[in-house]
Order: C-alpha cells, then structure tokens, then sequence
C-alpha cells in the first residue's frame, strides 16, 4: 500500500491516520476535510464551548511527525472504485488511492420551513448560538434527547426563557426508553425550563414554530436537535453498500453490492459516525455516534487497511452533562429483558441496569459513576449477574457477578 487517502477531519479521521503511521504505514498519507479548522473534539461544543468556559477544542495532533497532506476546507463529491483502489472527486481535485478510510461523519436532520433554525455540529454553530443566548430571550428547543438537554442546560442558566418541544411522551425516549427517559422530565420543571412532550413540528417560521394542527410557539431561536443522519451522499452510485451508514463488517472494511451477503473491499474501511459496522457481542449491526467510538474504533480500521488482524467489538459507551447531573451509558439493551434499578429514580443518584437472563446488557448511570466504571467491565467480560445483589445499591456491581 502506497497512498492512502481518509476522507473527513473529524476525530475518527486524526486517530486513524495517527493509528496508520503508528502501525508502520510509511506511504503517501492525505486527510481531507470539509471544515476550515484542523480536528476538534465534538462533545465539548454543547457543554463548555455554548457556555463560554472554551473557545477552542483542538485535538492535540503531530502534523509534521505524521507526514500527512492536510486539505482542510475541502469536500469529497463522489468515489469510484477499481481492482487496485480508486479515485476519488473532491474541490481539491481527484485525488487515487489504494487504501481508503471514510470518516466522514454525520449532519443534523432540520426541519421544514424558511425560517431560521440553528444546528449544533460545528465550533462554527456553537459560537454562533453562544452568542444568541442573552438573558430573558425566547429560546425554543426542538428535541429532549441528548443535544436538546444540554442547549437547554446552558440556555437555563444564562437566564433564557426556555421551552423544549419533544415529539415523543418522554425525554430520552429513543435513546433509553419511555420508563427511563421519563424520569428525567422533572429535571427540566427543576431547572425552570418548560418542557412540551407529545408535540410534534409542522415547521419552523420566521419568529418561532408552527405545530401540528396549527398552533404556534413564539421564538427569538429555534435550536433543532433531532439526530444526526450519516454523511454518505458523496459515495452514491460507488457500489459500496449504505445502509444508515456504510456497511462494514467488524473489522471496518467496507461491503460491496446492493445487499448482503456480499464481498468487502479489504482496501476501503470506515469508521465512526457514517460506520455500520458489524457486533458479534450483541449479534447485529450498529451504528455509534459517539465520542468513544470515534476515538478507539479507527485503530482496528487501520490494522485492517494494513493487513492486519482485528475485530472491533467494544462495549458502547456515551456521557452527557445536563440539569446538573452526570449521565452515562455504557451496553446496547435493544433486546433486553427486564431493568433492575439501583437506588431510587425518584432520586438524585440512581442507576438503571438493563437484563436478558442473567447477562447484563447496558447501564445508565445518574451520578454513580463508580456504577457505571463497573458495569461497563461485566458487560465486556459478559460474566453473568446476580439479579439480586444488583439491584442492592450499596452492594458494588463487580460483587454481583456470579463466581
């Protein structure tokens, strides 16, 4: 292999030219990047960036020392694929390789409607809104998931007036379920923000938002914060396999064809928020928008690029910071059986552990970050659990697996 090119500059792509030349790669390295600014870590934009403690979230990275042609402000259009490697489109013009690491990340889903909506993704959309949050403005946003309860947090305690509008009965109900997202309403209520649940959006006007059925809420900012779709419209008509992101197997390397089973291109791999990649631990394919994915995940894609052996095959893992708490999650309970709670919900600290049998699926943790540390090693070692101990908090997680 003697050019490779990784597509995005976000931390997916840094760790994985990082990873390439700690890996002995010494060929032509380029990163190609859409945004102007070298690569940033993403989670502090809705935390210390929007609340003015940072400015800047550069990741720490040895340019020279990784002999890698850096094209910021460009954008890949469009990949084609032959027997030894490719070419790719791009504004900096076409660009052949021989080995490939798609890393380009996600976009925010909008809403309909012409009027003014603000996205967080970028340093460039946390600065912006940053700006707008002055005290007594009419701040509404549009999702109680994850983005929507840190915007809210921030917006609380610089004095906006603030209403968050959630198309489903509960917070959190997509990423947790409607019994755990619904424990964290009475957060917002605490923290003086008005939360709207059950109430969809017809669209975004200039001076707020149209509902469903025609009623109107007044906004002097509309922030949308309703997921993030890969960013994959550059690799149509490829002949990579997308769905919901590229397919890969657990190595990263991509599929090729309309369906599988199919063939991989053991020179094409992708890795973070535009990967679908595939989990013998929990036996289906998963796509982890997260920080910690972005970070660990594109080690195992290098070593497959190179030749190498490895499966990627982590335990998930996210943290938020909202209304004064520390939230963490750490499993996949899409197909568990039962939640055991550790510790009152009705509470300030409370642990949430999700069940199939005796095995421990996933953990959200409220301020039990002993709990969460924990779990997270059962979970990995898939050592089954006493569900009875577990549910003792003040019995440690490590002591209720079963010898």
């Amino acid at each position: 292999m003697e050019r490779v090119v990784v597509v995005g500059g976000g931390l997916g792509g840094l760790r994985a030219a990082e990873s390439l030349r700690g890996r002995g790669y010494e060929g032509a390295l380029t990163l190609v990047s859409a945004e102007r600014h070298p690569p940033y870590d993403r989670p502090p934009l809705s935390k210390a960036v929007l609340a003015g403690e940072s400015d800047d979230t550069t990741v720490d990275a040895d340019w020279d020392a990784l002999r890698c042609d850096l094209l910021l402000g460009e954008r890949a259009t469009g990949l084609r694929l032959d027997a030894r490697g490719g070419v790719i489109a791009s504004t900096a013009g076409e660009l052949a390789f021989d080995g490939l690491v798609i890393a380009t990340g996600a976009v925010p889903i909008t809403l309909p409607g012409d009027g003014p909506q603000h996205v967080l993704r970028t340093v460039e959309d946390a600065r912006d809104l940053r700006s707008r949050l002055t005290e007594g403005a009419r701040i509404v946003i549009v999702g109680a998931g994850w983005i929507g309860a840190e915007v809210a947090t921030t917006a609380a305690k610089k004095g906006c007036e603030v209403t968050v509008v959630e198309a489903a009965d509960t917070p959190l109900a997509g990423a947790l379920g409607p019994e755990v997202g619904a424990l964290t309403a009475p957060w917002y209520a605490e923290a003086g923000v008005e939360l709207r649940t059950g109430v969809k959006v017809a669209e975004v006007r200039d001076g707020g938002l149209v509902l469903a059925g025609g009623a109107r809420i007044d906004a002097d900012e509309v922030v949308v914060g309703i997921g993030v779709r890969p960013d994959l419209s550059w690799l149509d008509g490829s002949g990579l396999l997308l769905e919901r992101g590229v397919v890969t197997d657990g190595s990263f390397r991509a599929y090729v064809g309309e369906e599988e089973p199919g063939s991989v291109r053991p020179d094409v791999v992708a890795v973070g928020d535009c990967a679908a990649w595939w989990s013998a631990r929990y036996g289906r394919r998963l796509l982890v928008e997260h920080w910690d994915t972005a970070l660990n995940a594109p080690d195992v894609a290098a070593a497959s690029l190179l030749g190498q052996e490895a499966v990627y095959d982590a335990v998930p893992y996210f943290w938020s910071e909202q209304f004064g708490r520390m939230v963490q999650y750490a499993g996949n309970h899409a197909a568990s059986e039962r939640i055991v709670w550790r510790g009152d919900p009705s509470g300030r600290k409370w642990t949430a552990a999700w069940l199939t049998g005796d095995r421990l699926d996933a953990v959200v943790a409220v301020d039990r970050p002993r709990d969460l540390v924990q779990a997270r090693r059962v979970i990995a070692a898939g050592e089954p659990v006493d569900a009875g101990a577990l549910a003792d908090p003040d019995v440690p997680v490590r002591q209720a697996v079963r010898g």
